[in-house]
Parts: C-alpha cells; structure tokens; sequence
C-alpha cells in the first residue's frame, strides 16, 4: 500500500504535517529502516570557544522566553552554527530550496557544506517524530541531489532548539537509520557540538 499519491506535489514540510510515520516513510521511498544508537563519532581535539558558548547560554537563557520556533532559532540554534562555521570553515546556507522530483523538494533550514560533506539541520517547534519523517525526505533528496558519492553517509538532525536528534543514511545500501540518543542544550553541549564537527571534517 502506498501512502504517496504520485499525481500530487509534495514538499519536505508538507510530509511533517501528514503525520506519517518514519518508518513508512522510508520504506515508501525504497529504504531499510532502523531505530538504533548510532554512536556518532566525536571530534577529539580542542573546541576553543566550546567553555565560552556554555557559559553564554548558561547566562542567557533564564532572560529568553522560548515558546515559539523564531526564539529557539535566533537562542540555542544559531550561536551552534557560528561556531560550527568557527571549527569547520563550512559554508551555511539558510532556508535553502532545492526540488530533485515532484515528490522530493523544499527548504532545507541549514544545509551545511565542507568540501565533499553535508549535513542538514531541520528546526521543529515540537514533534521530533514527525520532525524525524520531514528529515528523512531531506536527506533522501540530498542522496539523489549530490552526485559526488564520496560521502557515504549523509547525517541530519531535527532540533528543537533544546533537543536534538540524528538521523544517518547510508547511500550504498539504501538503509536511513533514526538515532535513538537525544542531546539537550545546553547540558549536552559538549557531545552535541563535537558530532556536528565530526560530521563536517572526517
């Protein structure tokens, strides 16, 4: 049974509001799928402004109210991408449009890019699980939109701004797995900072 009719157009955010399930998702699009720890690698040496931007956030955060996607972004989301362009010399492109079929096109919130790799960050008011669906649409139409299969694995992440989580796809064998580990900010700061540096320079 499929859940897409292929006579409609569909957009990235359009599947996040149908409420499907990622694991339909997936397999609508011909991928495997599993839930599993990924244990993302973490990049091992120094993160020089890593103490800095902790205490900033520890600083800030009780004057912010953050009931709403606009002051999560500008907050928690956007001090990690500077300094993620800081560790990773990446280039950043914000609200970025891109339509590989009828099927496969939108914006992507960050699409972050250094040399041979990308990684994507989709900002969610709330509902990381449906968040993880419009993820998933993401990073198959970056699999069928970069031609260089240099990078094996693309690697998202669906954010709250206080919660993050990853997703992994592996490109040779057509499997998106849904990261079971969850990382806070700023509490996670640490872990959470050296896996998007890791994703963007191995």
């Amino acid at each position: 049974m499929t859940i897409l009719d292929s006579t409609q157009s569909y957009t990235f955010s359009k599947y996040f509001e149908m409420h499907i399930s990622p694991q339909d998702f997936a397999q609508e699009f011909g991928y495997t799928f599993a839930r599993k720890r990924l244990n993302l690698p973490q990049y091992q040496e120094n993160l020089d402004r890593l103490q800095e931007l902790q205490e900033r956030l520890d600083e800030i955060l009780p004057y912010f109210d953050l009931a709403n996607e606009t002051s999560r972004r500008e907050v928690l989301i956007s001090p990690i991408i500077l300094d993620l362009v800081h560790y990773t010399k990446s280039e950043v492109r914000i609200e970025y449009q891109i339509k590989v079929s009828e099927q496969l096109q939108g914006y992507f919130d960050y699409l972050i890019k250094n040399r041979n790799n990308l990684l994507v960050i989709e900002a969610k008011k709330e509902d990381l699980d449906y968040g993880m669906t419009q993820l998933f649409a993401e990073l198959i139409a970056l699999d069928q939109w970069q031609t260089n299969q240099q990078q094996t694995h693309l690697i998202g992440s669906v954010t709250t701004g206080k919660i993050w989580e990853f997703a992994q796809l592996d490109r040779l064998n057509k499997h998106l797995d849904q990261g079971l580990d969850s990382y806070r900010v700023p509490d996670d700061l640490d872990p959470l900072m050296r896996i998007l540096v890791q994703a963007l320079i191995y």
